[in-house]
């Protein structure tokens, strides 16, 4: 009775693009149930009639995935500590979501389930490190007719052992859509008045959400804590590229770009706008590097469905992390509040269902539900361990 109850509650938050605030703070282990029966429906932000669409296509694989997110949120992967249980693993670096390591010859790449936004962590999703990581797979080796990239193997589902590269310090931005929400998202630019944005022309007159003309690219490159624009001239300028490098990564990224907006339209979804991260090889080789196409770094709103919320006024139904995004906007200041609420435990499983939707949508396969006999990081470093003695 009591998952039922749960899964009722949940379920119903399923198909929202905006939902508005519930109840904080979020609840402990102990109460999850309690609250799930007592929170009422959460409510569109601004529409309520609109059909789920693809977002409901299967209520019984949602409900499944949703008890197991509600089933989990205590146990996220969201430290790792790989150099202390794996020998001959050095710690490199802790970045929002990934922790890398180094060995002699390369990079072991383990994506946590933190999820971050506005330049930090918000929260911990269930299973999200595994959704990133095998999505990121399946684009990879999709994508090899375009631009190689840097991956050895995946000896585990969070895992990626990756060939060691020279990274370049541009984060290669794609939009094919005026939107989004953080400070440097092209609609928030655009709405203050710029028209020229990291060497692109913007046309006169577009509203939030509209397609744009062509596909551009906004790159960025990383201050101490935040991203910057840049313009194409500024980065050879500053020395983070030669012209050639820039030339060829800049329609690399274009490329990777359109391909993705192919695919993802042929399953039902569009591809707003993503970023792409290359590095160079040590025979100079340029590489895709990584993650690519996920719900993470990339913004895919229901392809059907876009037409008419568009012209109505309404937000597309997206299938990433800008309902959290808007949350957290609603309910503080994400850019300079020292300590952030909780994310809401409703709203944590809907993006756990969120991002599996988007891998067993895009990848047309179904994403297996890791099971709990196992504490994950052991199971990550037994596997590591075993991998790197091949390498």
């Amino acid at each position: 009775m009591e998952t039922s109850l749960r899964l009722k509650t949940l379920s119903k938050t399923s198909s929202l693009s905006s939902p508005s605030p519930p109840p904080s703070p979020s609840p402990s282990r102990s109460s999850l149930s309690r609250l799930l029966r007592a929170t009422p429906t959460l409510a569109m932000a601004a529409h309520s009639s609109a059909a789920a669409s693809l977002l409901s296509a299967d209520p019984r694989r949602r409900d499944e995935v949703l008890s197991a997110a509600l089933d989990s949120v205590s146990n996220c992967l969201s430290e790792t500590h790989l150099d202390e249980t794996v020998p001959g693993l050095r710690s490199k670096a802790r970045g929002k979501v990934r922790d890398v390591y180094e060995g002699d010859n390369y990079l072991a790449l383990v994506t946590t389930d933190r999820q971050s936004a506005f330049d930090r962590v918000l929260a911990s999703i269930p299973f999200k490190g595994q959704v990133l990581n095998e999505t990121s797979l399946w684009w990879f080796e999709k994508t090899r007719h375009i631009t190689p990239n840097a991956v050895i193997s995946s000896p585990d589902r969070n895992v990626t052992i990756a060939k060691r590269c020279s990274v370049f310090p541009v984060e290669f931005v794609v939009r094919g859509f005026v939107t989004g929400s953080t400070d440097t998202s092209l609609w928030t630019v655009y709405n203050k008045g710029v028209r020229n944005y990291c060497g692109n022309a913007l046309p006169e007159g577009m509203v939030k959400n509209q397609k744009l003309p062509t596909n551009i690219l906004t790159p960025t490159t990383k201050a101490v804590d935040h991203d910057v624009p840049v313009t194409p001239h500024e980065i050879i300028e500053m020395g983070l590229m030669t012209k050639d490098e820039y030339d060829e990564v800049s329609q690399k990224a274009l490329d990777l770009f359109a391909f993705g907006q192919k695919v993802a339209l042929e399953h039902g979804l569009l591809l707003v706008d993503t970023k792409y991260e290359f590095g160079k090889a040590t025979d100079g080789t340029i590489m895709l590097i990584d993650e690519v196409h996920t719900p993470d770094s990339s913004r895919y709103w229901i392809a059907n469905s876009y037409e008419e919320r568009f012209s109505s006024g309404f937000e597309p139904e997206n299938v990433d992390k800008e309902f959290l995004r808007l949350w957290f906007k609603n309910n503080c200041n994400p850019y300079e509040d020292k300590v952030l609420p909780e994310a809401p435990v409703e709203l944590v499983c809907e993006l756990a269902w969120r991002y599996i939707f988007l891998f067993e949508t895009i990848t047309h396969s179904k994403f297996e539900l890791p099971g709990s006999e196992e504490p994950i990081h052991e199971r990550i470093s037994r596997n590591v361990k075993e991998a790197i003695l091949h390498i």
